[in-house]
């Protein structure tokens, strides 16, 4: 007799309008007690535009945060150091 449910799939389904992915070169951060919102831009002065909005809970977060630390790590060691890009110029504002 088993000794409970087992890991149970989950069908993902991956939308046409997204497969193609949205190019940012640049992202801003802002956070709630509740969630954080990542906004991913692409920024060719002398303007830009917001090509996705993420919004996740602070615990999610974590998890992202760990995910990236692993694949930045597993990618430095396939391929070599990343070298960190510079800041961008000027002040990223609303309109």
């Amino acid at each position: 007799m088993p000794n409970g449910p087992g890991p149970k799939e989950i069908k993902i389904t991956f939308p046409e309008a997204v497969q193609g992915g949205a190019y940012a070169n640049n992202m801003v951060v802002a956070h709630t007690k509740e969630e954080f919102i990542l906004d991913f831009l692409m920024v060719a002065p002398p303007a830009g535009i917001v090509t996705a909005r993420v919004i996740v809970s602070p615990g999610h977060m974590k998890r992202i945060l760990e995910a990236l630390r692993d694949n930045v790590s597993k990618y430095e060691t396939s391929f070599g150091a990343i070298q960190k890009a510079e800041e961008p110029k000027g002040r990223i504002g609303f309109s």
